[in-house]
C-alpha cells in the first residue's frame, strides 16, 4: 500500500479536527496508508518531510498555507516523493496557480486521482540563507504588505487583510533604485516593488502578472513596478493588465524581464518576502530549478 505523511498546520485558517478527518478518509478509500503530523513551529514542516524521505513515503500532503507548504517542499527537491497539496491558509496560491481544487477534500481526491506535474522552483540566497519559492519571491512593497499583515487579521478575513494593509501603506509608497542582473545583464531602475515569478497568477485565476509565466519552462519572470502615489498604482495595474513590456528600463510603470538567474540589489535596502512569508532584505540572488519537485495536480 502507498504510504502518505499528511502534515497539518493546527495555525491556518480551515484546517479544524473535523475537516483533517475528511481529508484522511478521502486518501484511506483510494488506497493511501495515511499518517497524520502536526505542525508546532517553524522548520517543523520541513523536518518531517525529510523524515518521510528517510522512511520510504510515496508522497507528503500538506494541509495548510503557502509557507507550510514551501518548507515541506524544500525537504523534497530532487527525490521522487510526490507533494500533495491541501489548500487551508489565507493566499494557497501555489495550489490555486495549479488548479488544486480549494475544498480541502475535493484537494485530497486529487491526491487519489494520481495525476502528477513536475514543477520548477526558484532557489533564493539572502542573508546567508538559502530558501525555495514555488510561486514568486519579492523586495520593496509587497514585502511590507506581508510583514506588516498581523496574522490573526490573515486568519479572520482572509486575502481582505493584506488588502487592508496596502491602504494603510499606500501614502507610504515609493520607487527605490534597484539593480537588476538576469543571466548577466544588468538593468538599473526605479521601483516601488520587484517581483521574480515563477508562476502566472498573483490571485488565482483572475490576476496574472503576465501570460506566458509557467513553473515548468525553465526560466524566471521578473516584474519591476514604478509606482510613487495613488495614481502611479492605478496606472501601473493598467499597465499589468496590459502585461506591459519586455524591458525593465521602460518608460511605463511596469517591466519586464526573463532568466534562469537574477539578483536585485537595492538602495536604499528594501525588505524582502518569499511567497508570502518574510525573507530578509536586499541583496538577494535566484536561481531557476528547473524541474524540483513531483506535485499531484489535475
Amino acid at each position: 500500500m502507498r504510504r502518505v505523511l499528511l502534515i497539518t498546520n493546527p495555525a491556518a485558517a480551515r484546517t479544524q479536527p473535523q475537516i483533517v478527518g475528511g481529508v484522511v478518509d478521502v486518501l484511506h478509500r483510494g488506497g493511501w496508508a495515511v499518517e497524520v503530523q502536526a505542525t508546532g513551529g517553524p522548520g517543523d514542516a520541513r523536518l518531517f518531510a525529510a523524515e518521510a524521505v528517510d522512511q520510504d513515503f510515496d508522497a507528503v500532503a500538506v494541509f495548510g498555507g503557502d509557507g507550510t507548504t514551501m518548507q515541506a517542499a524544500s525537504a523534497l527537491v530532487g527525490t521522487d516523493l510526490v507533494l500533495g497539496l491541501i489548500p487551508g491558509g489565507t493566499g494557497n496560491l501555489l495550489a490555486g496557480n495549479l488548479r488544486v481544487p480549494a475544498a480541502p477534500v475535493r484537494a485530497a481526491e486529487t491526491i487519489v486521482a494520481g495525476h502528477v506535474r513536475r514543477i520548477d522552483l526558484g532557489r533564493l540566497e539572502c542573508q546567508g540563507t538559502i530558501q525555495y519559492f514555488a510561486v514568486a519571491c519579492g523586495a520593496g512593497f509587497d514585502a511590507r504588505v506581508m510583514i506588516e499583515t498581523p496574522p490573526e487579521l490573515k486568519h479572520r478575513w482572509g486575502m481582505g487583510a493584506y488588502v487592508a494593509t496596502i491602504f494603510k501603506l499606500l501614502d507610504h509608497l515609493k520607487s527605490a533604485t534597484h539593480l537588476i542582473t538576469v543571466d548577466g545583464m544588468e538593468y538599473e531602475a526605479r521601483a516601488a516593488l520587484v517581483i521574480v515569478a515563477n508562476c502566472a497568477e498573483v490571485v488565482p485565476p483572475f490576476i496574472k502578472f503576465r501570460h506566458g509565466i509557467s513553473p515548468e519552462d525553465g526560466l524566471l519572470d521578473v516584474i519591476v513596478v514604478r509606482v510613487d502615489s495613488l495614481v502611479d498604482t492605478v496606472m501601473a495595474v493598467r499597465d499589468l493588465l496590459r502585461y506591459g513590456t519586455d524591458d525593465p528600463t521602460s518608460a511605463g510603470f511596469v517591466g519586464y524581464a526573463r532568466g534562469e538567474s537574477i539578483e536585485v540589489r537595492s538602495t536604499p535596502v528594501q525588505p524582502v518576502q518569499i511567497d508570502g512569508d518574510p525573507g530578509g532584505h536586499t541583496p538577494f540572488t535566484v536561481q531557476v530549478v528547473p524541474k524540483a519537485i513531483h506535485v499531484f495536480a489535475p
